[in-house]
């Protein structure tokens, strides 16, 4: 289809716009590009990437957000950034990492996740002898999910020609998976754990990547996290999170997409119930056939204080109130990104680390405090003979909100130095160390990020079944799509990127330009 079809608006008219650059808004362009859609992203702000881009400063690459990263395996479907690249020609170099976490917990309690499953059942088994057969029973049910969705292609439910094809290709995944759709962690941890303090680990190892506990976490997720870290593996970009982006970008505009930057989006053009375009900041307007938002649900549609939603308020669909009911808003982060000497950091520490002082303190305000040091993978983040540490701990945009100046820039200072006392638990006299220090609140991630509250994510509002409830990428609205985090199955690079796949199937169906096949 020709771009630049005349409209009688004398606009450009394309087959997909996509609101934000995020990982899941590209991986929806680039596959609907590499199925030969003509596709334009726009984002607001200078980089690619969202919360898994990076920046630069004297010297240093930092990785915006996690740089735990799950989806670069070799085997199977679940390896969706390694096939998302693939697909538009382009291809990360990865540093494999020997463990996916050290945790830190309190009375004493230290667990490292190994690469090697077996390696990491013992160390759980050694730690908790008492609980051997239960231990084994809970994560060999993990790993029967993860067979499921690594057993087919991770395409859109929606599309019942693909439900088909993927039943008679792999039914008993397919009924596997069914099963556990409706369930949560805390559920199947109880059939087999009864020791207090096991459950606890169980709920952090939830709430590590869903920033929610075992009893809100669904199943299916926990199924690809729990058992990837040791199928795939965690494999950094060398380079740093912000490749996969620039990646991305690269392979969508040599298949003829494009990207805008500086593009801020205020207005989804919506007419006889009919998505139509968008319209930016600048009075400009975009038309589309497809109308692709990969902003956060309330962003797009409003709810919980939200100002300006893309949708006007009046044609809102109801479905998407009875959303915010079963849902709302994960708290956002303050985040350090430090440069340190060398010697700060031992040669043998682990690249992720989690530190929790009190269980009772998991969900409270900066309870738990999250550590990354990229540059013991790739040192080329950072100048010869320094680190680079990313620390983040959960934080409420509310904690942020009606200060002065004054009073803003003394709390990001000292709510800074007590996450840095907090990390000096594992890396002694790390404030004598530091170089280079860039404090992020709440307000950053929403200002810089364009979320809903500087926002992770959606979490259950209720004890909700697994992922039943969770939206997929269609609304009620004919051409408008949502991707990422809000929709199935939810937060996290890999699931995000599923979203992406799920979200390019649906539209690819309606444009008539998927594939008969299923990929291999």
């Amino acid at each position: 289809m020709n771009p630049y079809k005349n409209t009688g608006e004398q606009e450009m008219l394309w087959d997909a716009v996509i609101i934000g650059s995020g990982i899941g808004g590209l991986v929806t362009a680039t596959q609907l590009a590499a199925k030969g859609a003509h596709v334009i992203v726009l984002e607001r702000y200078t980089i690619p990437g969202g919360s898994s881009g990076a920046f630069q400063r004297n010297g240093y690459t930092f990785d915006v957000g996690a740089s735990m990263i799950f989806g670069f395996g070799d085997q199977g479907y679940t390896n969706l950034l390694t096939r998302a690249l693939a697909a538009v020609g382009e291809k990360c170099e990865t540093i494999p990492d020997p463990s996916q976490l050290a945790y830190h917990l309190p009375k004493g309690l230290e667990i490292t996740v190994d690469r090697d499953y077996e390696q990491f059942i013992k160390n759980l088994i050694a730690r908790f002898p008492h609980e051997s057969k239960g231990i084994r029973s809970f994560y060999d049910i993990c790993w029967q999910v993860f067979r499921c969705l690594d057993a087919m292609p991770l395409l859109s439910i929606e599309d019942p020609s693909y439900l088909t094809k993927v039943f008679f290709k792999a039914p008993l995944a397919c009924l596997g998976l069914a099963r556990w759709l409706p369930i949560n962690v805390g559920d199947v941890a109880r059939r087999y754990i009864k020791d207090p303090e096991l459950l606890k680990f169980i709920d952090i190892e939830c709430f590590c990547w869903s920033v929610m506990p075992a009893d809100s976490t669904p199943m299916i997720n926990a199924g690809m996290v729990f058992s990837d870290r040791h199928a795939g593996g965690i494999n950094y970009p060398r380079g740093g999170v912000g490749v996969i982006a620039q990646k991305l970008v690269k392979g969508l505009e040599a298949n003829q997409g494009q990207v805008r930057y500086k593009a801020r989006v205020t207005k989804i053009i919506i007419e006889n119930n009919k998505a139509r375009g968008v319209e930016l900041a600048s009075g400009e307007r975009i038309l589309a056939r497809k109308i692709i938002s990969n902003a956060t649900r309330w962003d797009t549609f409003g709810g919980e204080g939200s100002k300006n939603p893309l949708v006007n308020p009046e044609k809102i669909p109801s479905t998407e109130v009875k959303w915010r009911n079963n849902y709302k808003p994960s708290p956002s982060f303050i985040s350090l990104h430090l440069g340190v000497d060398s010697n700060a950091i031992p040669r043998d520490s682990h690249c992720h680390h989690l530190i929790l002082d009190s269980w009772e303190d998991m969900e409270t305000e900066q309870g738990v405090a999250f550590v990354s040091i990229p540059t013991l993978l790739d040192s080329s983040l950072a100048p010869s003979n320094q680190h680079i540490l990313h620390a983040f701990a959960p934080s409420s945009l509310q904690e942020w909100a009606n200060l002065t100046p004054a009073s803003y820039a003394e709390k990001k200072k000292s709510d800074a130095d007590k996450l840095i006392k907090k990390i000096e638990r594992i890396f002694p006299g790390l404030s004598t160390s530091i170089k280079h220090k860039e404090i992020g609140t709440p307000r950053s991630h929403r200002r810089f990020l364009g979320r809903h509250q500087g926002s992770y994510g959606p979490i259950p509002a209720k004890r909700l079944p697994g992922l039943l409830p969770m939206k997929f990428n269609t609304t009620k609205i004919k051409n408008l799509f949502c991707v990422g985090d809000s929709c199935f199955p939810g937060q996290g690079l890999n699931a995000v990127a599923f979203s992406g796949f799920a979200c390019a199937h649906r539209i690819g169906a309606e444009l008539g330009i998927n594939e008969w096949s299923l990929p291999d």
